[in-house]
Order: structure tokens, then C-alpha cells, then sequence
């Protein structure tokens, strides 16, 4: 009885022993990320030398070409210190490479001077950013030759106190206020009394 007991004993760890190396099908395979966009070393060290000759020390910038963008020439993500550029401008010309990433660095330097005061994306801080960087003249939008996509605005959003109205094709996830109203009634700080609330699409708009 005891050989028995000690056999049974014995075959059940060597049963969980293999059950153990065996995959877990019941559970989904991971997904696979996302390849992120290849860092471009040149472009991070021209533009700490960029943002050190307009006065601006300490700011680490992260420079990346995203070949997801089609229609958008750079992006500035001030959160991640993140810049991402279009491939497609190296067909176009290696100066318009570096006055895309000058008009991006021109966000993060506006930012910077202005700390956590919120700004307009293209507003006077920025303009003279743009100026410190070497590009007086930049406008807020490019005029390349990349084929845009015609979107409709779906998602339509109104100042509570101002009535000004907002127009996105994509739901807004995140409270937004009045840059407007909250630099007129507090100091350019948020506040919810200026948050954006939806509204149903104007008439002329609605399908």
C-alpha cells in the first residue's frame, strides 16, 4: 500500500511537472506592438543646438520619422518631448526637413518660456519662437504636395461662456477649455466653467 501511494504520488508531480511547460492556450497571444518610428540622432543633436542658440538648456528632445503620418509634415508631442516627421520630406528637400523641424521645436521652445501657463498652438509665443529659431516668416500650415484626405467634422463643441464652437472630426477624449475665455477671466489657466460641453451639429452641417 505504501509502493502504491508513493508511485501515485510520484506520476502526479511528474504530470503537473509537464503541465507546467506546456503553453496556456486558453489565454489570447499577445498583440504585437506598434514598430515605433526610427529615431534620427542627427536631428536630436541639431535640435539641442537649435534650442541652446535661441536660450533654451536642458531640454532632451526626441526626434522620430513616422511613417504612419500621410498628409501632416511634423508633429510635437510636448508631453514626450517627442517631434515626429514625415518621411515623405526627404523626397521633397533636405531644407524643408529642417524648417519642419525648426516650426516643431519652435512648440516645445513657446512651451518652455511659458512654463504651465497654456498657450495657443500658433500664437504669439510661438511666432517668436519661430523667429528665435531662424524661420521669421513660418506659417502655421504647409503648402506640400502630399495628398490630404477630405474628412468630415462630426463632433461639434461649445464654450459655455463665450458660445465659441468647436469642430473636430474625432470625439474629444479629455476636458479642453476656451484658451479665449481662460485668458480673459483667469489668467490663462483652466477652469471649468470655460470646458467645451457637445452640442448636436449646427443645421446647415447636420446630415
Amino acid at each position: 500500500m505504501m509502493k502504491h501511494t508513493q508511485l501515485m504520488l510520484h506520476f502526479g508531480k511528474t504530470v503537473l511537472r509537464h503541465l507546467r511547460l506546456l503553453p496556456d492556450l486558453s489565454k489570447e497571444p499577445p498583440r504585437p506592438r506598434r514598430a515605433a518610428g526610427k529615431r534620427d540622432p542627427i536631428l536630436e543633436k541639431l535640435s539641442i543646438q537649435l534650442l541652446r542658440g535661441a536660450g533654451c538648456r536642458g531640454l532632451d528632445v526626441i526626434v522620430r520619422w513616422n511613417p504612419r503620418l500621410r498628409t501632416t509634415a511634423g508633429l510635437a508631442c510636448w508631453r514626450t518631448r517627442t517631434i515626429s516627421l514625415n518621411p515623405a520630406l526627404i523626397e521633397v528637400s533636405p531644407s524643408e526637413v529642417q524648417r519642419t523641424l525648426r516650426h516643431e521645436l519652435a512648440h516645445f521652445l513657446a512651451q518652455h518660456r511659458a512654463g504651465r501657463h497654456r498657450i495657443a498652438a500658433h500664437g504669439p509665443e510661438w511666432r517668436e519662437a519661430c523667429r528665435d529659431l531662424g524661420i521669421p516668416r513660418e506659417s502655421r500650415c504647409h503648402n506640400l504636395p502630399f495628398k490630404r484626405a477630405r474628412q468630415e467634422r462630426k463632433h461639434f463643441y461649445q464654450c459655455r461662456k463665450c458660445n465659441a464652437t468647436l469642430a473636430r472630426v474625432r470625439p474629444v477624449k479629455k476636458r479642453v477649455a476656451c484658451l479665449k475665455c481662460c485668458r480673459k477671466h483667469n489668467d490663462g489657466n483652466y477652469h471649468e466653467d470655460f470646458r467645451f460641453i457637445q452640442i448636436p451639429a449646427p443645421d446647415r452641417l447636420a446630415a
